[in-house]
């Protein structure tokens, strides 16, 4: 673990003259991270902070400041940026800044404390995770903040440990393991707070484990309460009725798999009900004639769930997709708001689910008021209003037919975590959507397999077909939109088309603004009634986290952390190859309206020359290859071996025309600490040899088409 702070000032004080309790130290004269229940309830009386996760435990995004409006947005200039210690890979966090300092985290789960004025450092925190545990994280080595109480901040790291941080020195206070390390659980998300608890979820469904929301006491550590979100093995008992009422929805011996459910990340918080809502994910395997063979509902998985803030105990849930098959999560950020319906004010907690259909729910019963599609779907067509089950296409259930479904949405999802903001001015809530097919069809489980994305789903028929036509159409037919949604009607206020998918997420001003990173290297803000485009500046990055605003003696900045990345970015291979930045630096950029910095010159985007050595492999090695490298590989490397991300692409990579080479880093973990871990328990030379032969032919075919 390592600390660094140059310049760095820390001084003790009792801070009693300005009504501070005792025992709180300063960084930088001011306390560090100061933030309690009352200071978190009153938060719009001081709105240039931002103290939580979506400034509000409500998760609204929305943000009072106004001296950024629509009308001088045009003069927003960069008032300093910032370049991160960090892997040029997807980055998602949502900065705090709390009393005019910067709490941003990267990749690997590092944290970085910054002067939210200058952007100079104060201190930063790595909590050195094993690279190797990489290949438990699904979707990235990401992490998508910190959360902040009382002078102490709360960082989740890849390999599953909660770690209290003293905000002024950025040293560790506490650390627990929230996770059994002899299994592949990671967490990506970040830790919310719920007057003192600290809750805090994890991911791993892909990988056979079993899902659950944790409580931490925030001073100590020690564990509060732990709701888990599918049942455990009959034989051991239940924890709760909640459990024994959820077993009855599973057939088989799904706790053998795992069953999946996990909480990767949204979790939000009502203080006078004393709730907290969280969503969670896909079972284990995707196929639930694998998991639950005679069917059922397979509870809680894909369902938004509330539960007591002070026990963890059962109070309601919603399935969004009963017994689902497609790797719908309901994990896609909740929103708290009062509505207008039916001429009454109600509490309801809403969600852009991934499968399509937007939610909104009474937050006390969790009774469903309404649900209506923003993107295209043909899994389902519609919701029954009576029971709030979708009325599903038979088709879709590929598990049971045994035959390939193209399914809209695909494994993305309609909406996936990307923050989407509310503005209590408009009424509208604004989110990233996407418009992408894929096709589903069942394979066997390989139960011995520790390596493998091992979720009963067949990596072949499902890969991209090198047909022109049909991968011409593919990439056409993958749209991203950015849509201003109005949840009373349920209906699409505006809409603006991308011109490449897979955007961050949004945050709302009473401004009148909208503001959004975008994929293909741009920050760009919106008029939040109409969606007219008003101020854009280039990143020389993509970006898929979401920004923030904030004030610092009444002056007011935006903020955005820059770093392309992700589920879409990884294994969608060349579809999102060809719609992302063509460099990825992962960078902290801040504006206000008399900004003065620069960006330096982009760099190259430094893409190795395609020159692959002869073709080698017959066409029993090159099936051989390509069976291998789908479930190994595809998940970092891409689809098809074509790297859509910053991962290597590996037929661009040297090692192809090495054969030893290539069996050092695949056989031997030459480059573990960089997230490649030695498959030698599960790949044989043979095995990594026509791996290699299928990648130096997939880059002669690529090659031949010109790419």
């Amino acid at each position: 673990m390592r600390t660094t702070g140059p310049g760095l000032l820390i001084v003790a004080t009792l801070l009693a003259a300005c009504g501070k309790p005792a025992g709180f130290a300063t960084l930088a004269g001011k306390p560090a991270a100061l933030v309690d229940a009352a200071r978190l309830a009153a938060a719009d009386a001081d709105p240039g902070q931002w103290m939580s996760h979506g400034r509000t435990s409500d998760e609204q995004r929305f943000s009072p400041l106004t001296t950024i409006d629509a009308g001088n947005v045009k003069d927003l200039k960069l008032a300093w940026h910032y370049d991160l210690d960090a892997i040029a890979r997807g980055q998602s966090t949502t900065p705090l800044v709390i009393d005019g300092v910067m709490y941003v985290t990267t990749t690997w789960s590092k944290l970085f404390a910054l002067d939210a004025t200058t952007g100079k450092l104060l201190w930063s925190y790595d909590p050195e995770v094993p690279g190797d545990w990489g290949v438990n994280a699904c979707c990235d080595v990401t992490n998508r903040g910190v959360a902040a109480w009382q002078g102490k901040l709360y960082l989740g790291t890849i390999d599953g440990r909660l770690i209290a941080i003293d905000a002024a020195t950025g040293k560790p206070v506490w650390e627990k393991f929230t996770i059994d390390p002899a299994q592949r659980y990671s967490i990506t998300g970040a830790p919310r707070i719920a007057n003192g608890r600290v809750l805090i979820g994890n991911g791993g469904a892909e990988f056979g484990v079993r899902g659950y929301l944790s409580a931490y006491d925030a001073d100590t550590g020690e564990m509060l309460w732990r709701f888990y979100t599918v049942p455990g093995n009959p034989a051991d008992g239940f924890e709760n009725d909640a459990m024994a009422r959820a077993a009855k929805t599973w057939t088989g011996q799904w706790w053998k798999l795992g069953g999946g459910g996990t909480v990767w990340e949204t979790i939000a918080y009502d203080p006078a009900l004393d709730l907290v809502y969280f969503g969670t994910g896909n079972g284990m395997p995707w196929s639930q004639k694998l998991r639950s063979p005679k069917g059922g509902d397979n509870l809680y998985i894909a369902s938004i769930v509330a539960v007591k803030a002070s026990t963890g105990e059962y109070v309601w849930h919603y399935q969004c997709t009963p017994g689902e098959v497609w790797d719908y999560d309901a994990t896609a950020q909740l929103i708290l708001a009062d509505l207008p319906v039916d001429g009454q004010t109600r509490h309801v907690v809403m969600q852009a689910n991934k499968n399509g259909f937007f939610y909104v729910l009474d937050r006390a019963t969790g009774e469903l008021l309404s649900a209506k599609t923003f993107t295209t779907i043909n899994w389902a067509t519609g919701i029954n209003p009576r029971t709030g089950r979708p009325i599903e296409n038979p088709a879709a259930r590929y598990d049971l037919s045994g035959e390939l479904f193209t399914a809209q949405p695909g494994p993305a999802g309609g909406h996936s975590w990307h923050a989407m903001s509310y503005s209590p001015k408009t009424g509208l809530v604004y989110f990233p959507a996407l418009d992408m097919g894929q096709g589903y069809k069942s394979a066997p489980l390989d139960l011995v397999s520790q390596f493998k994305f091992n979720i009963g789903y067949d990596f072949l028929a499902t890969s991209l077909p090198q047909d022109p036509k049909i991968k011409a159409a593919a990439k056409a037919g993958t749209v991203g939109r950015l849509l201003a949604w109005d949840p009373v009607a349920q209906k699409v206020a505006w809409s603006v088309e991308e011109t490449a998918p897979w955007t961050g997420g949004t945050v709302a001003t009473a401004g009148n603004l909208v503001f959004q990173g975008k994929a293909m290297g741009q920050f760009v803000a919106y008029d939040a009634t109409n969606g007219k485009q008003l101020w854009s500046a280039p990143t020389q990055a993509g970006i898929t986290a979401s920004p923030i605003t904030y004030s610092v003696d009444g002056k007011q900045y935006v903020a955005v952390v820059t770093g392309w990345g992700g589920a879409f970015a990884i294994a969608a291979g060349e579809i999102a190859k060809v719609k992302r930045a063509p460099t990825n630096t992962p960078r902290v950029l801040v504006y206000s309206l008399d900004g003065r910095d620069k960006l330096p010159p982009a760099p190259d985007p430094a893409v190795l020359p395609l020159q692959p050595p002869k073709d080698f492999g017959d066409a029993n090695m090159l099936a051989r290859g390509m069976a291998l490298y789908h479930p190994y590989c595809s998940n970092c490397h891409g689809d098809a071996a074509i790297s859509g991300s910053f991962i290597p692409d590996l037929t661009r990579s040297p090692a192809i025309a090495d054969e030893a080479l290539w069996k050092r880093i695949v056989l031997e973990g030459e480059r573990s600490a960089r997230g490649m871990v030695n498959f030698s328990a599960e790949i044989t030379p043979e095995g990594a040899e026509a791996i290699r032969a299928y990648v130096v032919h997939r880059a002669h075919q690529v090659l031949a088409e010109g790419q």
